[in-house]
């Protein structure tokens, strides 16, 4: 695929709520912060919140697991330990649109 390196692969990126959504809500901002990093630097391709609203998804390029699970580490969430993730690696056979 064009949008990725040699020896990077996709990774969904599964972001699952354990705590109340008040507490959640005070850390969006930073959430935001660090979300908006990931784009900058070229890492994350789509992100959202799941419907309903018990978390989110991440698409992020990369070249490992440990690489992504690293990245969280930086997360507002996963620092205030309001949130769960799995990350889903994949190697993409086929894309709807060309990505830069």
């Amino acid at each position: 695929m064009a949008f990725l390196e040699d020896g990077e692969h996709l990774f969904v990126i599964d972001i699952t709520y354990i705590t109340a959504l008040e507490m959640v809500d005070q850390l969006v901002p930073s959430h935001m912060t660090f979300i908006e990093r990931g784009y900058a630097s070229g890492l994350f391709l789509a992100s959202g919140a799941k419907v309903p609203r018990t978390g989110g998804v991440i698409i992020a390029r990369g070249k490992s697991v440990s690489d992504i699970e690293a990245l969280i580490t930086g997360d507002p969430f996963h620092m205030a330990g309001v949130a769960k993730y799995r990350i889903t690696e994949f190697d993409p056979s086929n894309v709807a649109v060309a990505l830069k």
